[in-house]
């Protein structure tokens, strides 16, 4: 049926199926584009405004970083305020993995700047291609100018942090007593691991933004500032230290010894003045070192005393009443029996009384003595003087000795016990209880720090003290045992020593030289031990004893020691004299030479 147009007429044509599936096809177009909208902005709003700072989270971990601020350790001074141990900056090159991965060629040319093997470092970085941190191989604590170098190179990935280092003005001289840092400035031996925790610094922190290359690119915040280490002051006078570690170096040398110690303190205080120690280390280079030499033998190794035993022992005989600095000891024939042993003497001293004992070193002499002595008594006398104990030092590592109680001795136990045999001490110990003697019988406790006291105990009666201290000075005097220990101007107060080694459960003819002493006698400021570990004993006689090679120590040390600590002289006669002889002796030179 068709339809007819009727002219002029305003009739609508009827829509075709085509024209209803286009607008279908553009209002669900317009719905979804609609919908996607509203979705949109939902998420923009749930991101922005509901779950923001999960994704503020997310973003900030990729660029927002919070970074430590390295920090110095306190300075190590001696009692005069000269730097012992101090910490200067430097500079630890380290790498983005994630980064420097992409660049291998760069690898390459990094490891050459680095000195480092180019195919171990590639692995290297391989390994950790999913890390975006790891210090270079060798590259920790080098200085800054080396660093700016290899950052120079402009290699993707690779930055500089600043840290710190330990420097030791003193070297191998004072290593013994410092000790040393590690990688991460951590102490780890000597006065640098005791008082690491006052020492050390606490790291700050700071936030930073970095780019995709892992540079930083804008400072955000402070998180905590970095507080450095707080400074500590010791005992120790470097100028004396430098004294005894040098007259210890040569005394080694020309005995042809292996080891030696040396320690010298303060006697009214128990401050530690010096400390020295051979074979030494280079602080600075511990790394693969010899682990032996780094022992502070003064306070860690155990030895027998010897015949510095012996004034302790006259000390505990005068205390029980038995004798008198005067009183008559017969030592003929200059030996005694010991069980299945001996003790004898270098040679027969025939009478002697108690001040010759100590004069001659007499080990018949004191045996005698000491037998009349009960064995808990005369333990109990020694255990006073801190024989069998640590000294509170506070060192680490420091040893407390070996002194068995009467209940484990032998029959023989307490006659060698009384010169020296039998039980074991450190050098730090030998000089704590001489310088109680010195101290008018006051036992103080050693210490590393200027100004700390310990707590002090009196150990024997001063009167006491003082007269063996005037049988020691004999020692140091014509006749004595140790006349190369004098020192011009002063009298010193002093004793021997020479143990042998022990050694496969018994004794070979190997031996400790010592030396202990005390000046000046009248005002005693210093205590001083020697000790000279193996000495060459092929010269025979009596060049390896403590009287030969270890008392000209004493005597070189304490003249300059007494001079730089302005001590006055106590025997001025004798220096008056030798000033005297020796201006007549230039006189008669210059007349010698005016007649020539």
């Amino acid at each position: 049926m068709r339809f007819r147009r009727i002219p002029g007429g305003n009739a609508k044509r009827p829509r075709t199926r085509a024209q209803f599936n286009l607008r279908g096809r553009l209002a669900l177009v317009a719905g979804a584009l609609g919908l996607c909208s509203v979705v949109l902005v939902g998420r923009a709003v749930d991101l922005q405004l509901i779950d923001n700072a999960y994704y503020q989270q997310k973003a900030d971990s990729r660029f927002l970083r919070e970074l430590p601020i390295a920090t110095s350790r306190g300075m190590i001074t001696d009692r005069n305020g000269e730097p012992l141990a101090i910490s200067t900056p430097v500079a630890s090159l380290w790498a983005n993995p994630q980064e420097l991965v992409k660049h291998p060629a760069r690898i390459v040319e990094l490891a050459e700047a680095i000195d480092t093997d180019p195919d171990a470092l590639t692995r290297a970085v391989t390994q950790r291609a999913e890390k975006e941190f790891m210090y270079l191989p060798g590259q920790r604590r080098i200085h800054p100018a080396a660093a700016e170098k290899v950052l120079a190179l402009g290699v993707p990935g690779v930055f500089s942090q600043r840290e710190f280092r330990r420097f030791y003005p003193q070297g191998e001289a004072l290593a013994h007593v410092l000790g040393f840092t590690n990688i991460d400035d951590l102490g780890q031996e000597g006065i640098e691991l005791a008082f690491d925790d006052w020492l050390r610094g606490t790291p700050g922190a700071q936030k930073v933004i970095r780019d995709r290359r892992g540079r930083i690119v804008e400072n955000v915040d402070l998180v905590r500032p970095a507080e450095p280490g707080r400074d500590l002051t010791l005992s120790i006078d470097r100028r004396i230290q430098f004294l005894a570690h040098r007259e210890l170096r040569r005394a080694i040398t020309e005995a042809g010894a292996s080891a030696g110690s040396i320690v010298i303190l303060d006697v009214a205080t128990g401050e530690v003045l010096a400390m020295a120690n051979l074979p030494a280390y280079n602080p600075h280079v511990v790394s693969g070192g010899d682990r032996d030499a780094r022992r502070n033998r003064a306070v860690t190794d155990l030895i027998e005393p010897g015949s510095t035993m012996k004034p302790l022992t006259v000390a505990a005989a005068l205390e029980a009443g038995i004798v008198t600095p005067t009183t008559r000891i017969d030592t003929n024939p200059g030996w005694i029996p010991n069980g299945r042993y001996r003790t004898s003497d270098f040679r027969n001293y025939g009478v002697l009384d108690v001040t010759g004992v100590i004069t001659k070193s007499s080990n018949v002499g004191v045996s005698k003595l000491v037998a009349r002595l009960p064995d808990q008594q005369f333990y109990e006398f020694l255990r006073r003087f801190g024989y069998g104990e640590s000294t509170r030092s506070g060192f680490p590592g420091e040893a407390a000795g070996l002194f068995p109680a009467p209940p484990s001795w032998s029959g023989t136990t307490k006659q060698g016990l009384s010169y020296g045999y039998g039980l074991s001490v450190t050098p730090l110990q030998i000089a704590t209880a001489y310088a109680a003697l010195g101290n008018g019988g006051r036992l103080t406790p050693p210490t590393f720090v200027k100004g700390q006291h310990n707590e002090s105990r009196q150990v024997l009666d001063p009167a006491i003290a003082g007269q063996v201290m005037r049988m020691m000075q004999t020692v140091t005097e014509p006749g004595g045992t140790a006349t190369r220990s004098a020192v011009l101007g002063y009298h010193v107060a002093g004793k021997t020593g020479t143990a042998r080694k022990a050694s496969g459960g018994g004794y070979a003819r190997r031996y400790v030289a010592f030396f202990a002493g005390l000046v000046p006698v009248e005002s005693p400021r210093f205590s001083m031990v020697v000790v000279i570990d193996d000495p060459d004993t092929s010269g025979g006689g009596s060049t390896y004893g403590g009287g030969w090679v270890a008392a000209p120590v004493f005597k070189n040390v304490m003249e300059g020691a007494l001079r730089l600590m302005d001590v006055p002289p106590d025997d001025i006669e004798t220096w008056l004299a030798a000033q005297a002889e020796a201006d007549a002796g230039r006189a008669a030179a210059a007349a010698r030479e005016a007649d020539q």
